[in-house]
């Protein structure tokens, strides 16, 4: 009896999201710290177990439309998950979508050690890292623009094309106008795997168009980026 096919999730690794071979799935878990993935016989099932619990998402949902139905922008305040990290509360700020996602990166000396993030602005909840843990050499705008294509691949993959990203960097969002990287960084043994991954997201933006708004945070009037590293 033939076996039938597999799709393969990973929640947590080098880029999330279904892939339909081991190979692929592979790629992504492959010495990530704290990978996560399982796989599925049938891709309505990955896709479910991928997109996770709807009755959460659903109560946001639900509380933004409430809020907007009574004249008001934003949410009332959520309840930070237990375990979660200690965040400002947004909801006093006009303008903020509270559910969104906010992207940040950061580089010790340039280049240097570089590694990039992202957060749910509505609870502070880091959604992924990728950087240090990889040994990734390279300069803050890397950083910050693998942020952004990262997230909007993993939202691509979710099928979710309304939920806002926000960067606060003005190189990254110049380079996704321009539809690709711009560096200088130059190659060498330890830029190398940077480089690639650079590529790679080069490759993803040329083949897919960015649905999601993506929006430049107000750092003059909102205070840092919910997903800023705080090293400044």
């Amino acid at each position: 009896m033939t076996k039938g096919r597999k799709y393969y999730v990973v929640w947590v690794g080098a880029q999330p999201g279904i892939y339909d071979s081991w190979t692929e799935c592979q790629l992504q878990i492959k010495s990530y710290p704290g990978a996560r993935y399982k796989s599925y016989p049938d891709k309505e099932s990955a896709v479910r177990a991928y997109r996770g619990d709807p009755a959460a998402e659903l109560g946001l949902v639900t509380a933004i439309a409430r809020h907007m139905a009574a004249g008001r922008t934003l949410p009332p305040k959520i309840d930070v998950p237990a375990g979660a990290p200690a965040v400002r509360d947004y909801t006093g700020a006009p303008g903020i979508r509270l559910d969104a996602i906010a992207v940040d990166g950061a580089c010790s000396g340039n280049p240097g050690d570089m590694e990039y993030r992202a957060v749910r602005v509505a609870d502070g909840v880091e959604l992924f890292r990728r950087g240090k843990a990889q040994g990734l050499i390279g300069t803050n705008n890397i950083a910050e623009y693998l942020g952004l294509i990262h997230v909007a691949a993993m939202l691509a993959a979710r099928g979710d094309f309304s939920r806002p990203i926000y960067t606060d960097s003005r190189t990254a969002l110049s380079w996704l106008k321009r539809g690709h990287s711009k560096t200088t960084l130059e190659r060498t043994p330890r830029t190398a795997p940077t480089l690639e991954l650079l590529a790679r997201a080069d490759a993803w933006l040329a083949a897919n168009t960015i649905k999601n708004p993506i929006l430049k945070w107000d750092t003059d009037n909102w205070g840092e980026i919910p997903a800023d590293f705080g090293r400044k």
